[in-house]
Formats: C-alpha cells, sequence, structure tokens
C-alpha cells in the first residue's frame, strides 16, 4: 500500500511539470506569408521585393545571447556570396530589440537584413513562435538573460531556429525545422536547395 502512495504522490508532483509545447511550422509547398518590418538600419523590408529580385533565405534566430544563433549567422554572412551567386537574398528575423540586433551585427558582422519582428507577427505567421516555460525562463535568468529585457514587448516568446527558403513564386521550397536549437542546416545543404 505504502508503494501505491508513494506512485499517486511521485505522479501528483509531476502534474505541473508540462512539456514545453513547440509549433510545428509551415510546411513545404505552402505559400509564403507576406510580411513587412523595418532592418538593422531602419529600412523598410518587404518579402514581396526581395521576391522580385529572386530566391529568399529566411532565417529565424533567437537572439544575440544565443552562441549557437551566433554561429549559424556568422557561417551565413561568410557565405553570403555563395547564396548571391545563386540569386538569393538572406533575411533574418528576431524577437530581440533593436539595440539587441545592434549586439548581434557586432558579434556576427551581419551585413544581411536583420528584422525585429514587433509584435510577433512575422513569427506566427510562419509558425515559429513559441511561448517560454516558467522553468525555462528561471534557468535563462540565472545566466543573465531576461527574456522581457531582451525582446521588449515580445516577452518570453522565442522562434524556434528555423530556416525557410522561398522561390521567386513565394513558394517555400525548403524547410529546416528543429526544436532543438543546437542543431542547424549547414551551408552547404542551402545552397542545394538554390
Amino acid at each position: 500500500m505504502k508503494q501505491i502512495l508513494a506512485l499517486v504522490i511521485f505522479y501528483l508532483a509531476l502534474l505541473p511539470l508540462k512539456a514545453q509545447q513547440y509549433p510545428s511550422g509551415i510546411n513545404v509547398a505552402a505559400k509564403a506569408p507576406q510580411f513587412e518590418a523595418k532592418d538593422q538600419n531602419g529600412n523598410n523590408v518587404q518579402l514581396t521585393q526581395l521576391l522580385k529580385k529572386g530566391t529568399v533565405v529566411l532565417i529565424f534566430y533567437r537572439g544575440q545571447w544565443c552562441p549557437h544563433c551566433n554561429r549559424q549567422l556568422k557561417q551565413l554572412e561568410d557565405s553570403l556570396s555563395f547564396l548571391k551567386e545563386k540569386g538569393a537574398s538572406l533575411v533574418a528575423i528576431t524577437p530581440e530589440k533593436p539595440e539587441n540586433i545592434k549586439k548581434t551585427m557586432a558579434k556576427t558582422k551581419a551585413s544581411y537584413p536583420i528584422l525585429f519582428d514587433d509584435g510577433l507577427k512575422i513569427m506566427k505567421q510562419y509558425e515559429v513562435a513559441y511561448d517560454v516555460d516558467a522553468i525555462t525562463i528561471d534557468k535563462y535568468k540565472k545566466y543573465g538573460i531576461d527574456f522581457n529585457d531582451v525582446n521588449g514587448s515580445n516577452g518570453a516568446v522565442l522562434p524556434v531556429p528555423a530556416v525557410y527558403i522561398i522561390n521567386k513564386t513565394g513558394e517555400i521550397v525548403y524547410k529546416f525545422f528543429d526544436a532543438n536549437y543546437t542543431k542547424r542546416p549547414s551551408v552547404k545543404e542551402l545552397l542545394s536547395y538554390l
């Protein structure tokens, strides 16, 4: 009887601990949602205008505090000429405030547009946004990362670090989407879809 009671108590103790829920992202062959936002230089960036020039590689990243994001963005900057040779534009999107985008630029030397997703409109359209759970919020605060501070009014919401390739007709032809934020596609893989 004591064992059963102990199991019941153990089970009940686990009930409030809910696993982090992640979105699944929009799929290949879907029409890419249109967006418009300001880049790090205050320029208006529209997907429709970028598609007139060619294919678009769209990156969603978590923030300048994420070493995996910085590594990916730096690799893309280092390979930007290869993307451009294939006729592609590169755009990155983050929930972080514009002053933190400047920190990303300093760390990665990014010269491509990085957009502040004010109000999380783009992340929600592409179904990459998720609310960070309380356990993770507390864990990151111990490392000096307060999502309400770095994201401002966007709060404790992050994107799954996703990559979409959108062809000139606005169709998604490639999707990399993994809730494990340490995994990112190689530049070689992205180039194979351009």
